[in-house]
């Protein structure tokens, strides 16, 4: 049985099929099609219904980014909402305290509590645990919103609003489709978990931490994690994530006195995701360009130099050894790439981008998921006021950011461990770090600043690396995931990556060692984190 159905019905559509296949490890649901059928027009019937509770939802601004007394208080008010919507369906809900969180400032602030919730224990159904986020980015009117980010608006059968597709209502989908089957009086055919947190858009603040502690007790018996927390690669057709890139960021420094503070940039190189920052060492003031100009070799020249040595126009690193511990392309991967469905020019219209670095389809996914990139994210403490300075600043960390792809494996991490000890200028500089690509980095940017004869000197640090995380689409959740796609849509799903890092994805791989699998419910043109953010009615 295939039926067709718009997007925000057959959200909560597709996982009430989804659970049904996932009974006894069957991906057929002939033998439910009559339950089926009881179970999308319910959904259609109470749609209405559904927009008002997310509606509720999104006028709570649980921003977790800005560190505001009033902002927490509304991420409790949060996340008590949605643990008394769970325990009104019989859910047993636990609140998991996590202490507070020290601020910069010098202020503490409460962290919410993350839901851990279950909902049956039959020892003869396999249980499904599901994690979302109910915090958001912030949202103002006058950053460019048509409609109040805190009011669910509809506009031509679209839902706009702050936490509409990232990710009240993807959470909320789960909770629908749960409160269906009690609706019509039928049992669920799996055991359901929840893990709902409260800070995933400032960085999972003690996720990791619970899960750890978890993992024998709440964890234990889950045989699948379920994570919808990412988007479709079109605008129609539902997609399966199977992948993300990782990230490593660093920082370089350079700087004219060893006295005297750093100054630093930073880098991205995605592949693993990669931060990087560089440092160039200064004195605390600045120097007058009249006075000093052409008798120094000036930092920010230095910088500026290093962190054009890294990658060229066509987005190719430069960094020698950087693409050597990628995976050859497979003829299975090519086949791949050649199905999903991709229009480069409407993906280009929807994206506000005049034209990509690639013109084929292939050329792009696979730029976006298989190789790494770098970025060049920013310089701290450079002029960028309006007017003219004729100082030479000093410049802070140059930031670099870099995303590693999953076949950058963390045994090859823990193998390149390192602690390098750079002579750059003519003095040791200590570079820490772990990731595939650190050495490399270290390694190019000291060839590049000896190559200047520079007397000033640099530094090279990473800050954070986190993994890239990798699935087997033959798994027999991403099987029955896709038999239910294709019974709700009328069509198979797209098999993507996704070249952005998603951590808790690896968190839960990595500690719990069970199935995890990446359930997209939104479209690609939703504005998760920019404004108009929208989920499809």
């Amino acid at each position: 049985m295939e039926r067709t159905a718009v997007v925000g019905q057959s959200q909560a559509s597709s996982l009430s099929a989804l659970l049904l296949c996932l009974e006894q490890g069957m991906v057929s649901l002939s033998p439910h099609s009559g339950l089926l059928e009881k179970l999308f027009q319910y959904i259609d019937l109470h749609q209405d219904e559904f927009v008002q509770i997310l509606k509720e939802w999104v006028a709570i601004e649980s921003d977790s980014v800005q560190p505001v007394p009033r902002l927490r208080q509304e991420l409790f008010r949060m996340m008590a909402l949605a643990a008394d919507k769970l325990r009104n369906l019989g859910a047993r809900v636990d609140s998991a305290e996590l202490g507070s969180q020290q601020m910069p400032d010098g202020q503490s602030l409460p962290i919410p509590p993350i839901i851990l919730a279950e909902l049956g224990n039959d020892p003869k159904k396999p249980t499904v645990c599901f994690y979302g986020h109910l915090d958001v980015q912030p949202a103002q009117k006058d950053d460019g919103w048509l409609t109040h980010p805190y009011t669910l608006t509809e506009v031509d059968g679209k839902l706009y609003g702050r936490g509409a597709t990232d990710n009240k209502g993807p959470v909320l989908a789960w909770i629908n489709a749960m409160s269906t089957f009690r609706a019509l009086q039928q049992d669920l055919p799996v055991n359901i978990k929840f893990v709902l947190e409260g800070m995933e858009e400032a960085g999972s603040v003690a996720l990791e931490e619970l899960v750890r502690r978890e993992k024998d007790h709440f964890f234990s018996g889950v045989d699948y994690i379920v994570i919808s927390d990412n988007l479709w690669l079109s605008q129609r057709k539902p997609a399966l994530t199977h992948g993300t890139r990782g990230n490593c960021y660093f920082t370089v420094e350079v700087f004219i006195n060893w006295k005297h503070r750093l100054a630093t940039y930073t880098l991205s190189n995605r592949s693993f995701r990669s931060g990087f920052r560089q440092k160039v060492k200064c004195r605390d003031q600045d120097f007058h360009s009249g006075t000093f100009g052409g008798i120094l070799n000036e930092p920010m020249t230095d910088l500026i130099a290093l962190l054009g040595s890294l990658v060229d126009s066509s987005g190719h690193i430069l960094i020698p050894g950087i693409y050597d511990q990628v995976a050859p392309i497979t003829e299975e991967e090519k086949t791949m790439y050649k199905n999903i469905d991709l229009d480069l020019e409407e993906y280009q219209k929807s994206n506000q981008v005049e034209k990509f670095l690639f013109d084929t389809k292939e050329e792009l996914l696979m730029h976006l998921w298989r190789y790494p990139s770098l970025s060049i994210h920013g310089i701290e403490g450079a002029f960028d006021e309006p007017g003219t300075k004729n100082s030479h600043s000093r410049p802070s960390p140059g930031k670099i950011f870099n995303r590693l792809v999953p076949s950058m494996t963390p045994s090859m991490v823990e193998k390149q461990q390192t602690s390098l000890s750079c002579h750059y200028g003519g003095g040791p500089v200590k570079a820490h770090g772990w990731s595939p690509c650190f050495p490399l980095v270290a390694q190019h940017l000291e060839a590049v600043f000896s190559k200047r004869n520079s007397f000033n000197k640099m530094a090279v640090s990473m800050v954070l690396g986190l993994h890239p995380w990798t699935a087997s689409v033959n798994d027999t959740q991403y099987l029955a995931a896709h038999r239910a796609i294709k019974t709700v849509f009328g069509v198979d799903p797209d098999m993507i990556q996704d070249g952005s890092t998603i951590p808790v994805a690896k968190i839960f791989q990595a500690i719990t060692q069970k199935s995890v699998m990446m359930l997209p419910l939104g479209a690609v043109d939703d504005g998760e984190h920019s404004q108009n953010e929208k989920i499809n009615s």
